[in-house]
C-alpha cells in the first residue's frame, strides 16, 4: 500500500486542479443541501440492504484471510455470487435482472474477449519479443500501462500485459503496474472503462461532459 500512496496522491491532486480549472464555478457554489431521499419501494430497499450488508462481510473476511491465512482464501467471483444471493433468491428476482444494464455488462464482457483473443493469436507476441529485455523495467511498465491504456482502457491492458512479464515477477513490477494503469484510468476518459460508462449514464439525463466544459 506504501508503494501505491504517491501516485495517489499525485493522481488527486492532479484531479483537483483540472475540474478547479474547468468546473470553476461548480466550486464558487453554497454548500450541497441534503434531504432525505423518499424511499419508493421498501421491500426492494430492504433486500438490497442485505445483499450490501453481505457484499462488506464478504470482503472483509477476504481481506483477512489474505492477511493471515492466504491459502484459504476465496475467489472475487464467489463474493460477488454470494452477495446478490438475496436479490436473486427473492421474488423480485425478475424484475431485478430485466433491468440489469446489459450492455455495459456485454461490453465488459467484449473487453476481455477481445484482449483474450489478441493474445492468443500472438498478434502481440512478436512486438513484446522485441522489447522483452524492458518489459520488467519499472519505467517501461510505467509509461506502456500509462500510454496504451488510452487506447484499450486500463484493466484490459494489465490482462494482456501481465502473460508478457512471464514468471517471477516482483512486488515493484507488480507495483508499477497498478500505479500506471491507475494514472491512466485518471488521465483520460478512456483510460477506463468506468470513465465511459459514467459518460454514457449522463447522457441519458440530458447531461454532456464536454457541454459543460464549455459553460464553464
Amino acid at each position: 500500500m506504501s508503494s501505491l500512496a504517491l501516485p495517489t496522491l499525485i493522481n488527486l491532486a492532479l484531479a483537483y486542479a483540472v475540474l478547479r480549472f474547468f468546473f470553476s464555478r461548480e466550486f464558487g457554489k453554497p454548500s450541497l443541501v441534503h434531504s432525505e431521499v423518499v424511499i419508493f419501494d421498501p421491500e426492494l430497499a430492504e433486500i438490497s440492504k442485505k445483499a450490501l450488508s453481505l457484499l462488506l462481510a464478504l470482503i472483509a473476511c477476504s481481506i483477512l484471510l489474505v492477511e493471515f491465512l492466504p491459502s484459504r482464501d476465496f475467489s472475487l467471483s464467489w463474493i460477488a455470487l454470494l452477495s446478490a444471493s438475496p436479490l436473486l433468491l427473492s421474488k423480485r428476482r425478475t424484475e431485478v435482472v430485466k433491468n440489469i444494464d446489459w450492455t455495459t455488462l456485454v461490453f465488459f464482457v467484449s473487453m476481455f474477449v477481445l484482449m483474450e483473443s489478441v493474445w492468443i493469436s500472438g498478434t502481440c507476441q512478436e512486438l513484446l519479443g522485441r522489447m522483452s529485455p524492458q518489459l520488467g523495467s519499472v519505467l517501461m511498465i510505467l509509461a506502456l500501462s500509462i500510454g496504451l491504456s488510452q487506447l484499450i482502457s486500463n484493466v484490459p491492458f494489465v490482462a494482456l500485459y501481465l502473460p508478457a512479464m512471464g514468471t517471477g515477477v516482483s512486488q515493484g513490477q507488480l507495483m508499477a503496474l497498478a500505479a500506471g494503469s491507475t494514472i491512466a484510468g485518471n488521465l483520460l476518459i478512456l483510460g477506463v472503462a468506468s470513465n465511459v460508462i459514467i459518460l454514457q449514464n449522463a447522457e441519458k439525463e440530458g447531461e454532456t461532459f464536454f457541454y459543460q466544459i464549455r459553460q464553464n
